[in-house]
């Protein structure tokens, strides 16, 4: 299926007025020229492939990265739990599970099934941003959306937040707090891409999801590790077909955004612990094209940004910045082939795009939704995100209802209902009062800390 809007290769602007949310065009003539130069004048293929990283290579880093990180290899059995389901419309029904992670912890998830399918179906795989979780407005509408398009769409709480918090309240940030004696802080950032890992076997484990069409969205702290999940993603792992990153994508080199983020158990911490990836790349910090280059044997990755967004344009200069990127992962492969696409959204600020017309339209390209064509997805009306927070008391995050965040986001409109906090509920309260230890840090951290003390094998 080829969609009616094809972006320009590898990056586009959303230009105003507004039916222009899916007019698309080439950035300032200082990034086309550095576009012009990638398309014509690198592609002496002789050239970069002379300059290519063996595929074993590359697999031998991977396998590195995973032990850095503390991921477990291989990943543990699902032991998937189902606890019910509930009908969200007469065309989606929405299920309540857990599935196994790292030392023995479950991750509670709620699953948006299409009730009136026929054959395989595409599955999406959402990772929430830093304080979001499967009660966020946008892993909700995202559900319900892409539902209505076909697809098994999988929401979880990340570690700390929600049914993995202490509290069970969102926002907690408990995975933040340092932990006395733990000697490596990244295990808390790996055992959340490993999270992200086992969310995608979960889907692809379901017997009316085809393999073949799994996607994974990530927002903010969740595309860093929905980046690293992708290109991480060994034999265990389906291919991940697709990845969207919203509000992030811009993995930076020393001292940058990452590097330097205040966050160090889920963001900083396991970003340095992958620094020998630009050592062994030969320069001073190629570890975000290494990444990706892991990434690109997979499948294509789209990445949508506001151009005000701070945490994009803090430390680079927006565009210019994944233009040389794109450089570097096609030196490391040797191919022009999966390169990450951008789109820039020129008032937009820190947000999950992934919900707008251009994603959908993308999106439908990769995994060809059973339910929609692109003349469909071209004629839905939008909804700015604040109307419908405000029409069905749906969660999202303190500050940012308003126009420049979350709050402004253009999502396709389909009259979607809200669900409350307790129908997003995956394990019943008795259990989960029984049990609280198995989806908390308090069970995870006492292992952690028996693994930090026996483990013997120096680090790459």
């Amino acid at each position: 299926m080829t969609p009616s809007l094809k972006p320009e290769p590898n990056n586009t602007r959303l230009q105003q007025p507004r039916r222009s949310e899916t007019s698309l065009t080439l950035r300032t003539s200082r990034e086309t020229l550095l576009l012009l130069l990638f398309l014509f004048v690198i592609p002496a293929r002789n050239l970069l492939l002379a300059q290519s990283t063996p595929k074993a290579q590359l697999e031998h880093l991977r396998q590195q990265a995973i032990h850095a990180l503390y991921i477990d290899d291989p990943l543990p059995p699902l032991h998937t739990h189902a606890y019910g389901s509930l009908l969200a419309t007469p065309n989606i029904r929405v299920e309540h599970i857990t599935f196994a992670t790292q030392f023995g912890q479950r991750v509670p998830a709620i699953v948006y099934v299409p009730t009136h399918t026929h054959g395989k179906l595409p599955a999406i795989v959402v990772v929430n941003g830093h304080g979001g979780d499967k009660s966020s407005w946008y892993a909700v509408y995202t559900g319900l959306l892409y539902a209505t398009a076909g697809a098994v769409v999988v929401t979880y709480d990340p570690v700390g937040e929600f049914e993995r918090s202490i509290t069970k309240g969102s926002e907690t940030g408990e995975h933040d707090k340092p932990i006395p004696g733990l000697k490596h802080p990244e295990r808390v950032g790996g055992w959340m891409i490993e999270d992200v890992m086992q969310a995608v076997r979960y889907a692809a484990s379901r017997s009316d999801v085809d393999t073949t069409r799994i996607a994974v969205l990530g927002y903010s702290m969740g595309s860093f590790h929905a980046i690293l999940a992708s290109a991480l993603a060994g034999p265990q792992l389906p291919r991940i077909r697709a990845a969207v990153l919203s509000g992030g994508g811009n993995l930076d080199g020393h001292n940058e955004y990452w590097d330097s983020s205040p966050k160090l158990n889920c963001q900083s911490g396991p970003y340095k612990a992958l620094d020998f990836l630009g050592a062994a790349s030969g320069t001073s910090d190629k570890r975000g094209a290494v990444l990706y280059a892991l990434r690109a044997q997979s499948g294509p990755t789209y990445i949508m940004n506001g151009e005000q967004d701070s945490l994009i344009t803090k430390f680079n200069e927006k565009e210019p910045f994944f233009a040389a990127l794109r450089l570097r992962i096609a030196a490391i492969t040797g191919s022009q082939t999966n390169l990450p696409e951008t789109i820039w959204f020129p008032e937009a600020g820190h947000r999950p795009s992934w919900v707008t017309r251009p994603a959908a339209l993308w999106l439908n390209h990769q995994l060809h939704f059973p339910n929609w064509t692109d003349a469909q997805i071209d004629a839905f009306p939008t909804i700015r995100a604040a109307e419908w927070v405000a029409k069905t008391g749906v969660r999202i995050s303190k500050g940012y209802q308003v126009e420049q965040k979350e709050g402004g986001v253009l999502a396709l409109d389909l009259n979607l209902p809200g669900l409350t906090r307790e129908q997003l509920e995956a394990v019943p309260e008795s259990d989960w009062q029984k049990n609280h230890t198995l989806y908390t840090l308090e069970g995870w951290t006492p292992k952690a800390l028996a693994a930090d003390a026996t483990a013997t094998a120096p680090r790459p």
